[in-house]
């Protein structure tokens, strides 16, 4: 793999200009449907370019939800800095306007150390939130759901230095991705995982009455078959990935790009900066 060597090893003194990023090479956010393959190739990206990874993923915040979310593993984060994963306990209050503050601290303080901030995800309100610099009304902001409803902004110009990669698939290259991924993740830890948030927190608890969590809980329970429970995971997931990309599809400052090329075009992206 290439390697760049685009930053000092050790972060230097910034002026306040510089951590606003005015100088600085941008944001970079890769972003796509649910199984597209963004967080692995944000990996690879972070590793050649000095990059730490921000989850813009409203499942990834919950502790204790990992097989289940597809949260990337230690192993598999291969030492880059992730930040925005397990913030909360499932059921607590996290919202759009937390989620924004909170990436928009991160990315200064990645700045500050000399590295490259890369934003990876498919949860459309987030990302929207920080390009467009959403100001929410009253102390909560929106929650999830409420489509920015709650907040004084528009979405004609990006606020700020933002590189928007869009992960392509064919449909048909999408729904066999994500059949696969099913595949892998109906394991016995995905089992053991869902038993303990289930004794943990509840089938009354709104974040466990979604994803597959729910199938795995109704196979375990003898209500579905495994392949019922796969296929039924497999509707939801597809479903999901449609409303993801008709949302991105609005923006017409994403490039969209196969998952092969989009290593390749953010490094020249940045050489050439």
């Amino acid at each position: 793999m290439m390697m760049l060597n685009t930053h000092p090893k050790e972060p230097r003194e910034r002026s306040e200009a510089a951590l606003e990023g005015e100088d600085l090479a941008p944001v970079i956010v890769i972003l796509g449907p649910t199984g597209s393959g963004k967080t692995g190739v944000s990996i690879d990206i972070a590793r050649a370019i000095n990059g730490e990874i921000i989850s813009a993923d409203s499942r990834a915040i919950y502790q204790g939800m990992d097989i289940g979310t597809a949260k990337p593993t230690k192993e598999e984060q291969q030492g880059i800095p992730h930040w925005g994963i397990d913030l909360i306990k499932p059921g607590e209050r996290f919202t759009v306007a937390d989620w924004k503050e909170y990436a928009e601290q991160k990315i200064k303080e990645i700045r500050a150390r000399g590295h490259i901030p890369i934003i990876t995800g498919g949860t459309g309100l987030y990302i929207d939130a920080l390009i467009y610099d959403y100001q929410f009304k009253g102390p909560t902001g929106a929650k999830i759901g409420d489509y920015a409803q709650k907040t004084c902004s528009d979405r004609k110009e990006i606020k700020g230095n933002y590189l928007l990669i869009g992960v392509k698939w064919s449909a048909d290259e999408l729904r066999l991705r994500l059949k696969q991924r099913i595949d892998q993740m109906f394991i016995p830890e995905l089992y053991t995982e869902t038993k303990q948030l289930a004794a943990e927190y509840g089938w009354d608890n709104q974040a466990m009455k979604s994803d597959i969590y729910e199938y795995a809980h109704k196979y375990l329970q003898g209500e579905l078959s495994l392949e019922q429970a796969k296929e039924q995971c497999f509707y939801e997931d597809w479903h999901l990935a449609k409303r993801q990309l008709t949302w991105f599809k609005r923006n017409d400052k994403i490039i969209w790009l196969p998952l092969d090329k989009v290593y390749s075009f953010v490094l020249k992206y940045i050489q050439d900066e």
